[in-house]
């Protein structure tokens, strides 16, 4: 267990003497505060929780940031956790320090009442507008991230995997996208390890084995290097390093590569002071070794869309193993390892606020592609737009154009401006027309042939084409603004055509009613908006249809249930007037010989409190007294005069169905095992639905036979031992 008061004056010593200027007295404040707030509270390894603040404060101090946001971070779960305000904070650590802290505290706080995916989708949204309005806020949530992930070993299995997916699909993309690598490749191998082991340990063992030959072959190589580099004007900064677990994975097991195909395992770092002397050096490289073909990327000329620098080529030495040569300044090494951190450790002035405005352009863009879009489209959307997978094609003049991997000519053309796009009637690709879901090839000279015609626009089918959230975006906003009335018309003819195609046959109150629905879903304020928005493709019918099926039988259900129950009230000749002697093991009270059921919306058991109710024609049903039918009919003057007393016959020894809903991690051999639960105690299974989850696990619903309430009982609390079992609840409830 870490000592945090050892911890603490590591943290202070450190910022002491790093020579960045820190308000010492002011941090130490936060520290005090932060102490006091979570004096009580353990973390799950049963440390204090105040390491973990503590620990995320240091990180940040690694990457240079400034003193708000250190104190910030040391504040950044005292308003959500503890009872200390965020007015309290504000009035003693002033409005900055208050709003990063409210910032991150924000992107923690989940709206009830929603998916999984639409909660994901939210989050993602809060780091977005985050960013947008003080980069510092996702800059202090990664460091939080990466110090969870760091100790993810203290937390459930499931929460284990939960954290590690997130972790790959959104952290560690927004890292890569802020070009702070370090810690982008330490989320991602920590990821790795919870998401698939077994790999990792491979790769683990792998490089174990191979670490000494590595550690001789780099040394050789940079000595060789530093040897020929010995009369350069001034002497530059080499050293070597190992590809980052993740990025060995990928290659290996995504690629389908074995680990001797993999070249840039092995790589020399070249740190140099200008951008000539990175070319000068490339030069003696290639003299000095081998250049593999293909191979040599000039990331100098045309930087990554996270602003990422260098020159990357592939040589083979003597001994006959590839490696990487990365060739960079020390300008651009301090960007490729703390990203826009590199802003407050290393820029200062006009010019480092210029250049981080440059660099978060994107994030603006990324808002305001979301804001015709879905809930549900938003991950793919980001995901898409935070891919490290990039390629590079030009103008006819010579500008460079940075899209994903698979974008097409219609991307291409939306990135150079929206009315290039919209006024696009065809494309060329190194001078040869191609079709306009042409996907680009990396370092393409594309050119965008448009027409001067007013009436012109994008088409619809251009939306399922283009790959780019910022392409789909302008072409939904030309809809919107340009096609209103049209698409009022058009996206009532599609809501009508799907109702129909679905077998949805509403009459004018109930249509009202969904379409009233469907609006407040999707804060729209009249129906033509909602109509519009499916006309333009903001709303993607075939996605919302399985909620409007799923409302649809619920008011089937309850039109069956309000027939049923008019039937019921016309009869009322079995009303009874005597009380009977015991029949079967449910004693009915004023009534001989009677037909009695057990309901199945309930399926009541010996034990269970219950009711009768006099049905047309079928006897008694018997019901829960807490059954929600009960509650509801008793309600109803008409039908509560049908209900009667009854009790259970304890001299006789029946059993009864019962059905179970079982939660469980989705694995090999779940229903097996169940089985064999159910069948050592000797329990009949007479039906078996079984279905996946949204959030990956297994749901089964099981029919069985019981003889009671502590049957049940004692049936649940075995099948709740069964491995990989979440929960076991009676339905019926």
């Amino acid at each position: 267990m870490e000592d945090y008061k050892k911890l603490s004056e590591e943290f202070f010593e450190s910022l002491a003497s790093n020579g960045r200027g820190y308000d010492l007295p002011r941090i130490k404040r936060a520290f005090e505060v932060a102490e006091e707030a979570h004096r009580e509270q353990k973390r799950s390894s049963g440390e204090p929780y105040v390491i973990h603040p503590i620990h995320v404060a240091m990180i940040l101090v690694e990457l240079g940031m400034d003193t708000a946001c250190i104190s910030a971070a040391l504040l950044h779960d005292v308003v959500e956790d503890t009872p200390v305000t965020l007015e309290e904070i504000r009035q003693e650590f002033g409005g900055e320090i208050a709003q990063l802290v409210d910032g991150v505290t924000k992107l923690g706080a989940i709206p009830l009442n929603c998916t999984k995916e639409q909660e994901r989708a939210e989050n993602v949204r809060k780091m977005m507008m985050a960013m947008n309005q003080d980069i510092r806020v996702i800059i202090i949530k990664l460091a939080d991230r990466l110090h969870n992930m760091r100790t993810l070993q203290f937390r459930p299995e499931e929460k284990q995997r939960a954290k590690a997916l997130e972790t790959m699909q959104i952290y560690a993309p927004i890292a890569n996208r802020l070009g702070i690598m370090a810690v982008k490749e330490e989320l991602e191998d920590l990821s790795l390890r919870y998401l698939d082991p077994v790999a990792y340990q491979e790769i683990e063992e792998v490089l174990a084995v191979r670490a000494p030959q590595r550690e001789k072959t780099l040394s050789s190589i940079i000595d060789r290097i530093r040897d020929r580099l010995k009369n350069f004007q001034m002497e530059p900064y080499i050293e070597g390093r190992v590809k980052s677990m993740y990025g060995i994975y990928r290659k290996v097991y995504m690629a389908g590569r074995t680990f001797d195909e993999v070249y840039d395992i092995y790589a020399v770092r070249i740190i140099v002071n200008t951008d000539i002397e990175c070319y000068n050096i490339l030069g003696i490289i290639h003299d000095m070794f081998t250049p593999i073909p293909n191979r040599f990327k000039d990331y100098i000329s045309t930087p990554k869309s996270n602003m990422y620098q260098s020159l990357h080529t592939t040589v083979v030495g003597k001994e006959g193993i590839p490696f990487e040569v990365q060739i960079r300044t020390w300008d651009m090494h301090y960007t490729a390892e703390y990203g826009v951190a590199a802003h407050w450790k290393y820029k200062e002035g006009i010019q480092g606020k210029d250049r981080l405005e440059e660099r978060l352009a994107w994030i603006r863009q990324i808002i305001e592609a979301q804001q015709d879009s879905e809930s549900e489209d938003m991950i793919s959307n980001i995901k898409t737009d935070l891919t490290p997978e990039e390629i590079y094609a030009f103008t006819p003049k010579g500008d460079v154009k940075c899209l994903p991997a698979k974008a097409t000519v219609i991307d291409f053309a939306y990135a150079i401006h929206s009315q290039v796009g919209n006024k696009m009637i065809g494309a060329k690709a190194d001078g040869r027309i191609v079709p306009l879901d042409h996907r680009i090839q990396n370092g393409q000279i594309i050119e965008i042939l448009t027409t001067k015609s007013a009436s012109h626009g994008p088409s619809k089918e251009w939306l399922n084409i283009a790959v780019t959230s910022e392409a789909r975006s302008k072409i939904r906003s030309w809809f919107k603004k340009e096609r209103r009335e049209e698409n009022v018309v058009e996206g009532r003819m599609e809501f009508d055509r799907e109702l129909k195609k679905n077998y949805i046959h509403l009459d004018e109150e109930g249509y009202n009613n969904l379409v009233s629905m469907l609006c407040k879903r999707y804060s729209y304020e009249k129906e033509d908006d909602l109509f519009a928005a499916i006309g333009y493709g903001g709303i993607i019918l075939a996605k919302i249809m399985p909620g409007i099926k799923e409302h649809y039988a619920k008011i089937l259900k309850q039109q069956q249930q309000e027939e049923q129950a008019r039937q019921m009230a016309a009869d009322s000749s079995l009303i009874p007037t005597k009380k009977t002697k015991a029949s079967g093991a449910v004693v009915v009270e004023g009534i001989d010989n009677c037909l009695v059921k057990m309901s199945h919306c309930c399926n009541p058991l010996p034990g269970d409190e219950i009711i009768g109710f006099i049905t047309r024609g079928h006897g008694v049903s018997v019901h829960k007294r807490d059954c929600v039918h009960v509650v509801a009919s008793m309600k109803d003057p008409e039908q509560k005069d049908r209900w009667v007393a009854v009790h259970w016959n304890e001299d006789e020894k029946q059993e009864f169905f019962c059905t179970l809903d079982i939660v469980a991690h989705d694995r090999n051999a779940l229903f097996a095992d169940i089985s064999l639960a159910l069948a050592n105690m000797h329990i009949p299974i007479h039906e078996v639905n079984a279905r996946q989850l949204k959030n990956g696990n297994a749901s089964l619903v099981v029919t069985i036979s019981l003889k009671g309430l502590e049957h049940l009982q004692s049936v649940i609390q075995k099948l709740r031992k069964v491995p990989s079992v979440i929960s076991v609840e009676r339905s019926g409830r």
